[in-house]
């Protein structure tokens, strides 16, 4: 008699298993079970930025279609972290193509900081790169302090939260916004200069 190994089922497996399942085997039941576990957060996130039920619900299946182009591209440790990244930049991007410049949220300090940068102008690389080249917005990066380069691809590239990057650099999160800010403000300069 031939003994089948213990198959858990897919509800019992943690976040990374579920990553790991799905990419092995490209099987979207274990991409749905991940997804599914977050899905009022993406939810809740969509809400606060579009105020409006129904356009949240629609948006919430858009980031669940690009979770699973995106999550081939990265080597993700925390899931929930990254996908309210992912749903964070994805609301933003939707609201800057609509002309939206006012966004307004009522969360606390700590959410604010997490949810999205205190800036009131739209710049070119938060805006589908303002219609820049990607090769001119990359010459213009690496024109950079290391410090904004590396803070800049890891939050815009990477989608890194401010927090992963402090840990990933081993620097203050305080540091990690005031490196992107400086070194959005310098990009911005860099491709004016360009024009």
């Amino acid at each position: 008699m031939q003994l089948t190994p213990f198959r858990r089922k897919k509800e019992n497996l943690s976040d990374k298993e579920l990553i790991e399942r799905y990419l092995e085997k490209q099987d979207t039941e274990f991409l749905g079970e991940l997804f599914g576990r977050y899905m009022h957060l993406v939810y809740g996130v969509c809400l606060k930025y579009f105020k409006e039920p129904e356009r949240s619900k629609d948006t919430v299946i858009l980031i669940y279609e690009k979770v699973q182009h995106e999550i081939v591209n990265h080597e993700i440790d925390n899931f929930k972290n990254w996908l309210y990244v992912v749903t964070k930049n994805f609301c933003l991007m939707e609201l800057r193509k609509s002309n939206t410049t006012r966004i307004t949220l009522v969360p606390d300090e700590n959410q604010l900081a997490e949810i999205m940068e205190k800036e009131s102008e739209l710049h070119p690389i938060d805006n589908d790169n303002g219609g820049v080249p990607e090769d001119e917005l990359n010459d213009c990066i690496e024109k950079l302090k290391d410090e904004q380069k590396q803070c800049i691809r890891l939050f815009y590239f990477e989608n890194k939260c401010y927090r992963e990057i402090s840990d990933m650099l081993r620097v203050e999160e305080k540091r990690v916004k005031s490196h992107i800010q400086n070194g959005k403000r310098n990009l911005k300069i860099c491709m004016e200069n360009q024009k």
